[in-house]
């Protein structure tokens, strides 16, 4: 890349992160508008507790297709960046599930849990924590 592209990129690159981190200007007015603002989403851990410490070596068919279900709906809310990551944590005493997720508060975070189809059709059971990322790898997109 020719050394003027790279200073223009970097300039633009500052700029936007200047003008999204510079606080407001003194005296500046307020915001007029209607609209509230919306809450700021926090992350929240979801550990998915399951029936028995063996259930991921004897499911039984019925809680094999909850259990599909519950994938299924995991891998759309992380398409739509509700879910930041998640996945089934292989301790020898018994696998169990976590999740982190984005939301705007405990109550909205305990909703979006509950209504995976593991727990709603009894075999998982949850539990719930504001939780604080500290490091995250860079989100990479697939084709």
């Amino acid at each position: 890349m020719l050394p003027v592209m790279k200073s223009l990129i970097l300039a633009t690159v500052l700029l936007a992160a200047c003008s999204v981190s510079a606080p407001a200007q003194q005296g500046a007015a307020p915001s007029t508008s209607a609209q509230p603002a919306a809450p700021a989403k926090k992350a929240w851990f979801i550990r998915l507790i399951p029936p028995r410490p063996t259930f991921a070596q004897d499911m039984t068919d019925a809680e094999q297709k909850l259990m599909e279900q519950h994938f299924l709906y995991w891998k759309a809310l992380f398409e739509k960046g509700v879910c930041v990551f998640g996945g089934p944590v292989l301790d020898p005493k018994g696998v169990y599930g976590v999740l982190a997720i984005m939301a705007s508060s405990e109550n909205e975070a305990r909703t979006i849990a509950a209504d995976d189809p593991s727990v709603k059709g009894g075999v998982n059971r949850i539990e719930v924590a504001e939780m604080r990322i500290a490091f995250l790898p860079p989100v990479h997109q697939h084709p």
